[in-house]
């Protein structure tokens, strides 16, 4: 993935979410440009933080079938969640506690999405090879985070 093609990305989200706030078609719409824009992936999509259960549910994706629940703290989605810090993994089976939703995922990274100090859940992109994602993806992806948390309507 080179910065070009993300920063495009983010760009693309910017104008399909335009005047449109709702979590559930942003967060449709945002998985389904991920995982037709990036090459190389086999999930994209998103869990939503539970604050009454303290979990992570699964949100709109795109790619193979996934858990359902993550244990705040756990994995590396639950990690991401309760260190409210991006994880960048290029070997899962290297993560101590991964939980393997997909056994051909090999790299993953995870960002937390907040706005106004409220958690809203996490954006978790897979890819079956390992090093997959760079430091440069890492960033533009948090860049594409922010730009659909900025579209999110949230209690």
């Amino acid at each position: 993935m080179q910065n070009t093609e993300l920063s495009m990305m983010s760009q693309q989200l910017d104008a399909l979410l335009d005047n449109e706030n709702n979590l559930v078609a942003n967060l449709s719409n945002a998985s389904a440009l991920l995982n037709q824009s990036l090459s190389d992936l086999n999930w994209a999509g998103f869990y939503l933080y539970d604050d009454v259960t303290d979990e992570l549910v699964l949100g709109p994706f795109q790619g193979q079938v996934a858990c359902m629940h993550i244990k705040n703290g756990a994995g590396v989605c639950g990690t991401a969640l309760a260190t409210q810090t991006t994880q960048l993994v290029k070997n899962v089976h290297e993560f101590p506690g991964h939980i393997a939703c997909d056994s051909a995922s090999n790299a993953e990274v995870v960002v937390p999405l907040t706005k106004n100090g409220h958690k809203i859940g996490v954006m978790d992109i897979d890819s079956p090879t390992l090093g997959r994602f760079s430091e440069a993806d890492k960033q533009e992806l948090e860049q594409f985070a922010n730009i659909l948390v900025n579209h999110l309507d949230i209690a």
